[in-house]
């Protein structure tokens, strides 16, 4: 960093310049700034820094500032190199002041002094090019170092894959179209179990082992696996490791599919867990009342699967934590009340892993619970499994399982690498692991703190600037004063000042370190569900779901309202593509790769489909391809025309209060999926219409998309033509035939060309 302007300066901005061009001669390339305000902004935007030289009398003051407030601009600088970076060697530039008299924080991060008109510009050049030498080599995980160790060794391959490093490829034009594609080091690194140097994925030895023990002390975990299929492997993995045929299980009605699928493996007894939900149609927590041991004991008696089961009690219970639409519980009280009588919990948390790595989420994720956090007898061991590719920066289909063994029913790693044998592959993608292993490497420290809280600020400036451009169009009153929202608290509480704050003009510090800021009080009206404790569920920032008139939380149904799927159809027509589309919202996910550019033209957008929306904008000029593929449905109409026509269709179906009728009460199951999936593979079932599917066992599992979850599950009863069940797959059959283009996405259902949902199910024994 160069001087200023002051006494001497041109004499240490030569030695400067010296020092660079020895740099240059380290194969270092030389960044400067005169201002703490451009070194802040090299910190903030460059992530390959490999050292630092700061004058500490870069804002001409030569007096060492005191510790808290008022630092001097070297502070500034010093601070937010610690923040950004882990242990990146800094050195701190002195002119003749004592070391002693510096702050002792200072001391502490600095690696060394230099002493500019004292030792030669070759000595000074050397000792730091050594340090960032060596800050480069030790920054790198163990898997990927030793991958790249391989890869530079230019070995021939005399083994799988065929390839050969790229080499086949190259005999081919499609083939070397697909080599110049990816290029030579990715598929240098696709290599065969057999590279022994590189270790075992089944064995958990080498590097691939010392890669997964780092990954479990950055997630805070006794042991860590890595899984190369997905979180939904994970969780097949677990379930097939804690449970035993006809065992009872605990399952979150909100869980993913692939939990179900573990249900069916095992030959489980499931017992329901079932989640509140609210006006808007979201899934909510589960109420703490269901997870007391009372209410455990009282659902097991009531199960129609009591005969013949595992009488112990529940041997595992399984919890979406944090949900889709971003709710996550405080994981020291879950544990602590089903430890009372489950042993092991499983805590999906595919969308959460960067959860351990943020004070914002303290106490809400699944390697939280320890000895320190839950008292030994209830304290369950506790399993976190996650879909590290989703929302860390990982390739696709990478994933971790992470365990924190309890005393009394502990993991013991043999026994459960018998199944993460089953579920493995002995073929497995180098890069792949290097990427799970260079994700763990990335959280580890300042480093990932400082990415986190960037995609948790950039998340709250989007949601403030949403409320404030609303707030702007009501103060107006030169147009329709309606506008969307963001899913959050109307107001927020400083706890140490008391001062309340609209969510729009709290302060960005407030926001993004105060868990409170979130958490869902008991009986609030923006959330919308009941049976809550103070501090049981949390809303995460990064997860934003957009608003849309036309009902709120509790449920109200307003005259005018825009329905989600024709504000996304409008979106992905712009070119952006939200993440889950319900009736009146839609989510949108901060991950760490977000920038402002990116969410302010997702801002734009909504501005634009407004203004369409109060100009009376035929439809064929915002939604041109809906109008080419069903031009007789939708050619004549308005786009506040159609809005109109969905809303009202939804309003008089009464949409979401069929979805919660029919999330809130689970049919009753007939047989066990793995009774069910027998009688499947046997022949024992047959496609009914939904118009006469009262009164029979459905076959397969029923997801309606949204919410993404299971209606019905294999070997459950369809219930009554005017049960809830039905009455709310009629309507979405209706919802599709009505409004072509927008149909409901439905696992499980095939629709013929007349509109009608057909539904496996079991046929008489």
């Amino acid at each position: 960093m160069a001087a200023n302007g002051g006494p001497g300066a041109s004499v240490m901005q030569a030695r400067l310049t010296e020092l660079a061009e020895r740099f240059a001669g380290h194969g270092f390339q030389v960044l400067q700034a005169a201002t703490a305000e451009e070194a802040v902004a090299h910190v903030s935007a460059r992530a390959d820094l490999a050292s630092a030289l700061v004058d500490w009398n870069l804002d001409g003051n030569e007096a060492a500032s005191a510790d808290g407030d008022g630092a001097s601009a070297a502070e500034e600088v010093l601070r937010a190199l610690a923040t950004r970076y882990n242990r990146l060697p800094s050195f701190l530039v002195t002119r003749g002041e004592s070391v002693d008299n510096l702050p002792l924080w200072v001391s502490e991060v600095v690696r060394g002094y230099v002493w500019l008109l004292e030792d030669t510009p070759d000595f000074v050049a050397g000792r730091i090019a050594h340090a960032a030498r060596a800050y480069l080599e030790d920054s790198l995980p163990p898997f990927f170092t030793a991958l790249r160790q391989f890869e530079d060794a230019h070995e021939y391959s005399w083994h799988t894959p065929a390839h050969a490093g790229g080499i086949a490829f190259l005999k081919s034009p499609v083939g070397r179209a697909f080599h110049d594609y990816y290029g030579e080091r990715l598929l240098r690194t696709d290599l065969s179990i057999s590279v022994a140097e590189l270790g075992s994925l089944f064995e958990h030895t080498g590097p691939i082992g010392d890669a997964e023990r780092n990954a479990a002390r950055v997630f805070q975990a006794d042991q860590t696996y890595f899984v190369l299929h997905g979180d939904s492997t994970c969780d097949r993995m677990v379930i097939h490791a804690s449970v035993a045929q006809d065992d009872f299980v605990l399952v979150d009605r909100n869980c993913h599919k692939a939990v179900y699928h573990g249900l069916t493996m095992t030959g489980a007894r499931p017992v329901y867990l079932v989640p509140t939900r609210n006006g808007y149609g979201l899934m909510g927590p589960i109420p703490p009342t269901e997870l007391e041991a009372a209410a455990v004991v009282a659902k097991l008696a009531a199960t129609p699967f009591a005969e013949g089961a595992n009488t112990d009690g529940p041997s595992y219970a399984v919890i979406t934590n944090s949900t889709y639409d971003g709710l996550c519980y405080n994981t020291v009280e879950v544990a602590r009340l089903l430890g009372q009588t489950v042993p092991r919990l499983h805590l999906d948390e595919a969308w959460f892993a960067y959860a351990a790595f943020h004070p914002l989420y303290a106490r809400r994720y699944g390697m939280a619970v320890g000895p320190e956090t839950v008292p030994e007898d209830v304290r369950p061991t506790v399993f976190a499994t996650q879909s590290t590719h989703k929302l860390l920066a990982a390739l696709s289909q990478s994933a971790m399982v992470h365990v924190k063994s309890a005393p009394r029913c502990p993991v013991e790693p043999k026994l459960f690498n018998e199944t993460f044998m089953m579920h493995g592959t002995t073929s497995p993608l180098y890069p792949m692991i290097a990427s799970l292993d260079v994700a763990a490497g990335m959280m580890d420290g300042a480093g990932g703190r400082w990415m986190l809280d960037e995609a948790i600020t950039e998340a709250i400036r989007f949601r403030q600037a949403v409320s404030r451009i609303a707030r702007r169009i009501t103060d107006a009153a030169d147009r329709p004063s309606w506008f969307f929202g963001t899913w959050q608290p109307d107001t927020v509480t400083d706890p140490e000042t008391g001062v309340q704050y609209p969510f729009a003009d709290a302060p960005l510090d407030l926001l993004r370190t105060e868990p409170s800021c979130w958490t869902l009080a008991p009986g609030a009206d923006w959330h919308g569900f009941e049976e809550l404790t103070e501090g049981y569920c949390m809303l995460d920032p990064v997860k934003v779901a957009i608003t849309c008139p036309g009902v709120d939380a509790r449920g109200t149904v307003t005259p005018v309202g825009v329905p989600a799927r024709i504000l996304t159809s409008y979106l992905e027509h712009r070119g952006i593509v939200v993440e889950k589309t319900d009736a009146y919202t839609c989510l949108v996910l901060f991950s760490m790769g977000i920038t402002k550019g990116k969410w302010g033209t997702l801002l734009d957008a909504l501005i634009d489909f407004k203004n369409l929306y109060d100009a009376g904008t035929e439809l064929r000029h915002v939604l041109p391809d809906l109008i080419e593929r069903f031009p007789e449905r939708y050619a004549k109409l308005t786009l506040p025309e159609l809005c109109e026509q969905m809303h009202d269709h939804l309003s008089s179906l009464k949409l979401t209060t069929l979805l919660d009728d029919a999330f809130t009460h689970p049919p009753r199951p007939q047989l066990t999926p793995a009774q069910t999936y027998q009688r499947l593979i046997r022949g024992g079932t047959q496609p009914v219409r939904l118009a006469e599917l009262a009164g029979r066992t459905v076959a397969t599992m029923v997801v309606t998309t949204p919410p993404g979850i299971p209606v019905l599950m294999p070997g459950e009863h369809a219930g009554e033509h005017g049960g809830p069940i039905l009455t709310y797959l009629r309507t979405l059959e209706d919802f599709d035939r009505h409004f072509p283009g927008f149909e409901a996405e439905t696992h499980g259902v095939t629709i013929d060309r007349d509109g009608n949902y057909w539904i496996n199910c079991v046929t008489s024994p």
